[in-house]
């Protein structure tokens, strides 16, 4: 038997802007009863990439998150436009980020990234057969691009060199379940 599910007797917004609203629900919660929730909401689809070329390398951006004080290495990622496509999103932030265009863009999968929390969604892809058309247009989104080798990847993700959630989340998909699916295993 399903468990009864919560039920919203209202919302409020507390902020908002084009990139994340706070909202105060007033919920009733089976088994803990009525109270508010804070919620985060993200109004656009977010959407990840795991790059990777013929020799099995990985296309890496490495950069600084202001609010968690840390570099880390993270895959191409951002925000799909109104209207847009999350495959076209994924395909736009890569040649912007990396300077690398791609050329095939196929779904991996999606998750709810802090589900307790907020309604983020994440679409991650994997990208093949890229083209090099330049520099990244946007130089505060990387300090490096770089194609690192499978067994660096690894590493890194064991020794916490790629503290992005969502970005470790892309690569460990692809390392594991999509991979062995593919293979047919």
């Amino acid at each position: 038997m399903t468990p009864p599910e919560r039920q919203v007797h209202g919302r409020r917004q507390l902020y908002g802007s084009p990139w994340v609203e706070l909202w105060l629900d007033d919920v009733d919660v089976p088994g803990t009863g009525r109270s508010e929730h804070h919620v985060v909401r993200m109004p656009r689809a977010s959407t990840t990439a795991v790059v990777t070329d013929e020799d099995g390398r990985f296309l890496l951006i490495h950069r600084h998150r202001f609010i968690t004080g840390r570099w880390g290495w993270e895959v191409p990622a951002g925000w799909a436009d109104p209207g847009e496509e999350p495959a076209a999103a994924v395909a736009r932030e890569v040649e912007e980020e990396t300077g690398w265009r791609p050329g095939k863009v196929v779904p991996m999968t999606e998750y709810d990234a802090m589900p307790g929390l907020g309604d983020a969604r994440f679409r991650s892809y994997h990208v093949t057969g890229c083209t090099r058309v330049g520099e990244p247009q946007d130089i505060s989104e990387a300090a490096r691009v770089e194609w690192l080798p499978q067994a660096e990847v690894v590493g890194l993700l064991v020794g916490g060199g790629v503290p992005d959630g969502p970005s470790h989340a892309a690569l460990c998909y692809y390392l594991g379940p999509y991979r062995l699916a593919r293979e047919g295993r």
